[in-house]
């Protein structure tokens, strides 16, 4: 059969010819079903009550935990990530289940006096009803357990729609949850553009992660319904490195951060900004760094840059370094695969590609800065917003320009990349749509908040 004759394909990008499945697609009255399923079994999964929502999730941790090797490998063989990388995605999978499985018991709510006679006014918060989460397929576990994981602790139903390349990993996330919780709770719906659509079109809250132009629409169109939406998207992020950093530890964050999984975070970093004296020394520090990347088999404990998604995705990276500077780009391995080279370039005309937009592969654009206002400058420069690297030694004088950075995370001394899960995440600009997501704030996301007023009966 073809991939035509199967829409959801999903291939092995070390090797294109290994195939993990091939299923058809349940269109949008599939979508339309699973909502309505979903919808139904919503209410008991609330009333069932804070003790059993906290120990189904407390399961799913618990089974995460238990079947730690076979979903490494397993993301290992169907998204190309390097083996430790997997490993680490796995453990924090099982740990965002574990932070979530004590959410039930917070308060959801506040009692405050009258303005003016007896009586009382709260304000509880509820949950929607059906969550859909949309969610890509770069952290096949710990993007969907981090918008489902709070969504159910606060009583929401869930619909889940991976990207078709992490169907595989999506499958097998499901059948580890759906066996912690009642039935139709938690829904996976595989399919493309049709069944995402669909799914916008009906449920009662949108979590997207992926793209800026398909998470525009999905923002569009669930404000257009008026239901809860936050889109998590692009990023075209910066490091700032100034003269007094430590070079050689710069050196070996951007490295990571730049080629680490081959570039296919949205916390990448596309751009290294050197600022005054810094260029020289850190030009050839990374480029050391860049030129010592481990390319090659994910499945090989060493790799650092694996493959990318797809022959497309690799193709792109190409197409954006042609005709620039490199500073390096190392070799890739022989063989089948979607290998592009670690790379840096620099002389980057105004107006190029990569100055606005995101490649999502292992390239990044080496930019000189007179002084830190200038840095700051061109970091904000850009139409995106997620996050921004800072390496310096003088916390005081890099605290003095961090207010006028226009990102909604920053991290000094340590890479771009790196996800604290029971923080805020999100961005500015195009980066980001709507509400923060990750710890206190997804819960908010997942509930509204309904005032009750309570008067006396009989006056007294």
């Amino acid at each position: 059969m073809t991939d035509a004759a199967f829409p959801i394909t999903s291939h092995n990008p070390a090797d294109p010819s290994d195939v993990l499945l091939q299923i058809p697609a349940p269109g949008a009255s599939g979508a339309a079903d699973a909502v309505g399923r979903a919808r139904a079994a919503q209410p008991d999964w609330l009333l069932g009550g804070a003790a059993a929502r906290s120990a189904a999730l407390g399961a799913v941790a618990a089974a995460i935990d238990a079947a730690a090797a076979e979903l490494t490998a397993l993301a290992v063989r169907e998204v190309g990530k390097p083996l430790a990388e997997a490993r680490a995605e796995v453990a924090r999978t099982a740990a965002i289940w574990r932070y979530y499985a004590q959410a039930p018991y917070e308060p959801v709510g506040a009692v405050h006096e009258t303005a003016v006679g007896p009586g009382l006014l709260l304000t509880r918060r509820r949950p929607h009803g059906v969550a859909a989460l949309i969610t890509p397929w770069n952290f096949p576990f710990a993007i969907p357990s981090w918008k489902a994981a709070p969504a159910l602790a606060a009583g929401n139903a869930v619909v889940l729609k991976p990207a078709p390349e992490a169907t595989a990993c999506a499958q097998r996330l499901a059948e580890i949850v759906q066996q912690a919780l009642p039935d139709e709770v938690f829904t996976l719906l595989p399919g493309g553009a049709t069944e995402g659509q669909a799914l916008v079109s009906t449920a009662d809250a949108v979590s997207f992660t992926g793209s800026t132009a398909v998470g525009r629409d999905v923002a569009r169109a669930a404000t257009e319904r008026g239901v809860p939406v936050q889109a998590e998207m692009g990023g075209l992020n910066a490091a700032i490195v100034l003269p007094d950093a430590d070079i050689e530890r710069a050196a070996a964050h951007l490295a990571a951060a730049i080629a680490g999984y081959a570039g296919q975070k949205c916390t990448a970093t596309s751009r290294v900004i050197a600022v005054g004296a810094a260029l020289a020394p850190l030009r050839e520090a990374l480029a050391a760094a860049l030129r010592a990347v481990p390319v090659g088999d994910p499945a090989d404990a060493a790799t650092v840059s694996g493959p990318l998604i797809s022959e497309a995705a690799r193709d792109q990276v190409g197409d954006a370094r042609r005709g620039l500077s490199p500073v390096v780009g190392g070799t890739v391995p022989d063989g089948p695969g979607w290998y592009a080279a670690p790379t840096l370039v620099e002389k980057v005309p105004p107006g190029h590609r990569l100055l606005r937009e995101e490649v999502f592969g292992p390239l990044a654009v080496l930019l000189p800065a007179d002084d830190l206002a200038h840095a700051v400058h061109l970091t904000n420069s850009v139409p995106y917003g997620l996050v921004t690297s800072v390496h310096t030694a003088d916390l005081d004088a890099t605290l003095c320009g961090l207010d006028r950075l226009d990102t909604g995370m920053i991290r000094i001394n340590a890479p771009s990349t790196g996800v604290d899960f029971h923080l805020p995440f999100g961005g500015t600009k195009a980066s980001s749509h709507g509400p923060r997501e990750q710890g206190r704030a997804a819960l908010e996301f997942y509930t509204s908040t309904r005032t009750y007023t309570l008067s006396p009966s009989k006056a007294t």
